[in-house]
């Protein structure tokens, strides 16, 4: 069972939050409300996020200086950040949004469908970064049990097959994602993390390649997740 992706709605209206649930509920992820800048840092705490809404105009702690506290953080540096705004005074504005670590700046009234549009982008490279933790904790685990990288026994060997065709599986949806951010002319952010998840793919590939028998390298080492 894929488990499902969060994202957090940031707003210190109700009704804002409301109509933000029912555009992004036909995506079928997790949506987690916040208030406040204060709730969102205290809900980023625990939980992790494939993407961060949050608005401009709030009391007390801004959108802008929510940002910075996500930004900060280890945890939570790389979540991305779109901004809402009723507001628009102009380019400097819309510049301090980006200068806060945001991907994306969208005036309101937007477009459901554009907002949705872009939200989607950003939980499917989430997914597809969670499959590549999992695949790099099974080849680590594999590594861990198999001494100085001797792979042996038929349980190792059915063991290296599976992991070869889920991440070639991941492979296959990632190169598809990539072809459509390139035809979409997406934003540069998102384009920029997909190639950062490809990266790693290939690392994770190379290890896992040098597992097979006869290939000779034994010990390769699990590619950083970071």
């Amino acid at each position: 069972m894929v488990q499902k992706a969060k994202i957090l709605l940031v707003d210190d209206r109700p009704e804002n939050l409301l109509a933000l649930e029912a555009i992004l509920s036909a995506l079928d992820q997790t949506l987690v409300r916040a208030s406040s800048g204060e709730e969102a840092l205290k809900a980023l705490l625990t939980d992790d996020f494939a993407v961060i809404l949050l608005d401009v105009q709030m009391p007390g702690m801004d959108g802008f200086e929510t940002a910075a506290h996500i930004k900060r953080r280890e945890r939570t540096r790389d979540i991305p950040i779109i901004f809402l705004t009723a507001i628009n005074h102009g380019p400097h504005h819309t510049f301090r949004g980006y200068a806060a670590g945001a991907v994306d700046y969208i005036s309101k009234p937007f477009d459901p469908w554009v907002l949705r549009a872009k939200v989607s982008v950003f939980v499917e490279l989430y997914m597809k970064n969670c499959q590549l933790r999992e695949q790099a904790a099974l080849l680590r685990l594999q590594l861990e049990g198999g001494g100085k990288g001797a792979v042996g026994g038929k349980e190792s060997a059915g063991l290296l097959a599976e992991l070869s065709a889920r991440l070639a599986a991941v492979e296959e949806q990632a190169e598809a994602l990539s072809k459509q951010l390139d035809d979409d002319s997406a934003d540069a952010a998102a384009v920029a993390t997909a190639a950062h998840l490809e990266r790693k793919l290939t690392g994770l590939r190379r290890a896992l390649d040098a597992l097979e028998p006869g290939a000779g390298g034994g010990g390769a080492p699990v590619p950083s997740q970071n």
